[in-house]
């Protein structure tokens, strides 16, 4: 039997300031070391693996502070706000 109901996922608490903030740290920390942000924020939303974010002013410990589901709910929800 198939289940056709739709999972809800829902987090609780608004750290959309604090996401934004980490973001733009880590986005500058890559940018400085000369790689493409967008790229490797993909490799590590849809692997786990942290060694794609740099070492680099301690942009892959900050981003591993908040869980990739908390990241990815505040810059979809940005974007979609956006549209």
């Amino acid at each position: 039997m198939i289940n056709d109901n739709t999972a809800k996922f829902n987090l609780s608490g608004d750290q959309s300031a604090d996401v934004q903030a980490l973001m733009t740290y880590v986005l500058s920390a890559l940018k400085e070391k000369g790689y493409n942000p967008i790229n490797q924020l993909v490799g590590y939303f849809i692997s786990g693996d942290p060694t794609y974010i740099t070492s680099y002013k301690g942009a892959r410990g900050l981003i591993k502070r908040i869980d990739r589901d908390e990241l990815l709910e505040v810059i979809i929800s940005d974007y979609c706000s956006r549209l």
